[in-house]
């Protein structure tokens, strides 16, 4: 009997110490379980820019996966420009980016170079889109150049694989990005439908945040539908375009739902991914003072 009670105790002492880890491991505000981190923009590296240097500054100082959101080495994506701008910048983060393509990867073509620096981790050669996991949450990676991919339609590959890869990945939070951008301040920037039938198929399966480039500035945006109405719902939308090509110009009035927005400040958007929540916060080179920060629940 003494054994048996010694044993139990044991076992007992062995699920405190093993809850007090999780405790005290865990982030304040984020729940008991882990919490990631997300870091990166769009729009980046060019030999003559200079902001692409003070961004991957800023990659240099944060942990976690880098994402890009497109247009990474200017003017079309050679591999000259991956090596010579890119590389010497973000491209030390290399090992733990997961990019998106622009359309000016497409300045040469097929975006091979693209694919040859990144190799798989840009997803399956001429596709470029492709999913990964990170803690709680599933990231979904697109290629908005749709007519490099065979198109965006219902029955076009990229779709049909969304949809399947969606109905198998069922978790609590979903985030995805990819270049262009539905929702602009600035009309200037091509037409949204290229991407509408993404964030129809994303906002049926109850995403989260979508993050796009393509405009060269800050702006974030509440919660909307697909079809631009406010939802507690809908999809939280980040153009963070930013990460070192020359800041945008506004062309036209402010989308009703948007929150933040900034026009020329080079800069890194830092998303931490926990349980059923997240936190943002826009942190720009030195010598800049615009940020932006908060936090929401998944649906």
């Amino acid at each position: 009997m003494r054994k048996t009670v010694l044993v139990v105790s044991s076992m007992a002492a062995a699920m405190l110490l093993a809850c007090l880890a999780v405790v005290l491991t865990a982030e304040p505000g984020l729940g008991r379980t882990r919490t990631v981190t997300l870091v990166g923009a769009g729009d980046i590296a060019g030999c003559d820019f200079g902001a692409d240097h003070a961004t991957a500054k800023l990659l240099g100082k944060t942990r976690g996966t880098v994402f890009t959101l497109g247009d990474n080495a200017y003017p079309d994506g050679t591999r000259a420009q991956f090596r010579r701008c890119y590389g010497r910048t973000w491209g030390k983060y290399k090992k733990r980016t997961r990019p998106a393509a622009g359309n000016r990867e497409y300045g040469t073509p097929g975006a091979k170079p693209y694919f040859d620096y990144f190799g798989k981790a840009a997803g399956k050669r001429g596709q470029g889109y492709y999913s990964y996991d990170r803690g709680s949450w599933h990231i979904v990676v697109l290629n908005s150049n749709c007519e490099e991919v065979g198109g965006c339609g219902a029955s076009s590959r990229q779709v049909r694989w969304l949809r399947r890869n969606l109905a198998k990945h069922r978790a609590k939070c979903t985030l995805a990005y990819f270049h262009h951008p539905l929702f602009a301040s600035g009309r200037g920037y091509d037409s949204p439908e290229r991407v509408k039938r993404f964030w129809s198929i994303l906002y049926k399966r109850d995403a989260d945040v979508i993050l796009s480039g393509h405009a060269h500035r800050y702006e974030r945006y509440a919660p909307q539908t697909p079809g631009g109405k406010r939802s507690d719902r809908g999809i939280r939308q980040f153009i963070v375009g930013t990460g070192g090509a020359p800041g945008g110009t506004q062309y036209g009035p402010n989308d009703p739902h948007l929150q933040a927005k900034n026009l020329r400040t080079p800069g890194v958007l830092k998303l931490r991914l926990g349980s059923g929540t997240y936190n943002w916060k826009f942190i720009p080179v030195a010598g800049r003072n615009f940020t932006d920060s908060g936090k929401d629940q998944c649906h």
